[in-house]
């Protein structure tokens, strides 16, 4: 693994200002569907094999979003969230429940993270972020967690008790425990992302962080933990953005001919004064974990919400097939900001975007759209291999 992250430079992330082919279409009324009715739901990650092909049972795919009741300013959702576990069928979504049993978290709120179901199809390990902390704390603390479960039947149960994966060294790493949240965003150290290296069979664990070696407030990092002996330790960052975004949320890999291809999402607001670059879906190309790494499309922008609705969607996630979902955030404003919280509830979209797929070759991703009856990464040609 290489000794230094690679660097997301401020000349790369200013050329996605203008890049205007990365731009997905405006979201409409006739385009939300709700997840759950009555509650909103956001960032989301699917059950996968540890080889990254999403897990198609019964002809659904499987979904754990962050979920909360509907709020008179649904920015408060993030203290409320628990993690929901839903399914994608032909015929919509259904809900399956809360994924942990009332108190079982060790924080006061569950945050996100990422789900292996191992090859009998029954044993699950989620991992996730625990926000806070059970009893009392720093408000905003961040701690990695894991927990394995039975999933059958639609449904999770038998879960072992949370153990805490691996924790911030406070050297490559920030702790991130504070009480309240600077008007330029929190530290992170929080959504875990599992990915199996082909090349090797080792297990890692991708995470969003903050730079331990600076005192830059814009200190963004894509984390890295390997497991060696059924431990996980810290390595050095995988990507660093430094002076140039301060939050690369969500990371994940999935491998495509022979290419690793990292993704995040950030917000244009994350990124340092100047660059103008959009919120979107980010993303940098590899020839292995240890890289290097090269940001796609020159920029590392994949896919972002287009000039006239910039706050439309967020939170993307490309699954092994390719297909990508987000969730609908402040929409149909026609270029105005989501200062008060009337307006932010009123057009809150609280459920999933319009699904899109990428093509990738080489240093080169590309929206391709897909039908509004899209059922995601187990419809059609998928559905067939389902148990």
């Amino acid at each position: 693994m290489s000794s230094l992250p690679a660097h997301w430079s401020a000349e790369c992330a200013a050329l996605a200002a203008d890049q205007p082919s990365a731009a997905l279409p405006v979201i409409r009324a006739a385009d939300l569907i709700p997840v759950l009715p009555d509650r909103d739901v956001w960032d989301m990650w699917p059950i996968a094999y540890a080889d990254g092909r999403t897990a198609c049972i019964e002809g659904r795919s499987w979904w754990f979003f962050l979920d909360a009741p509907r709020c008179d300013d649904p920015d408060d959702r993030h203290d409320l969230a628990r993690i929901r576990l839903t399914s994608l069928g032909a015929d919509g979504w259904r809900d399956h429940g809360d994924a942990f049993p009332d108190g079982f978290s060790p924080g006061n709120r569950e945050w996100s993270g990422s789900a292996v179901l191992a090859g009998d199809d029954r044993t699950l390990t989620l991992y996730f972020t625990a926000a806070g902390r059970r009893g009392g704390g720093p408000r905003f603390e961040q701690r990695l967690f894991e927990a394995q479960g039975l999933f059958a039947d639609g449904a999770l149960r038998d879960w072992t008790a949370p153990q805490e994966s691996v924790a911030a060294d406070g050297v490559d790493y920030v702790v991130a425990d504070e009480a309240d949240a600077p008007a330029h965003g929190i530290k992170g150290f929080r959504d875990p992302g599992f990915f199996r290296d082909p090349a090797d069979g080792r297990d890692y664990l991708l995470f969003v962080g903050s730079a331990g070696w600076t005192s830059e407030r814009i200190d963004g990092v894509i984390g890295l933990a390997r497991r060696d002996g059924g431990a996980w330790r810290l390595q050095r960052p995988l990507v660093d953005a430094v002076g140039v975004n301060s939050e690369l949320e969500r990371p994940h890999i999935v491998v495509r001919d022979g290419l690793y291809y990292l993704f995040w999402s950030t917000q244009a607001k994350r990124f340092a004064p100047g660059l103008g670059a959009p919120t979107g879906l980010y993303g940098m190309v590899g020839d292995s974990l240890a890289g290097p790494w090269r940001p796609l499309n020159g920029s590392g922008l994949v896919a972002a919400n287009p000039a006239v609705e910039p706050f439309q969607a967020y939170c993307w996630w490309v699954t092994g097939e390719l297909d990508v979902i987000s969730f609908a955030d402040v929409w149909g404003l026609e270029g105005r900001a989501p200062d008060d919280a009337a307006t932010r509830r009123a057009r809150f979209g609280g459920t999933v975007a319009p699904w899109f797929r990428l093509a990738l070759a080489g240093e080169t991703a590309t929206i391709v759209p897909v039908s509004s009856d899209h059922a995601g990464p187990c419809s059609a040609a998928a559905s067939a291999t389902s148990r």
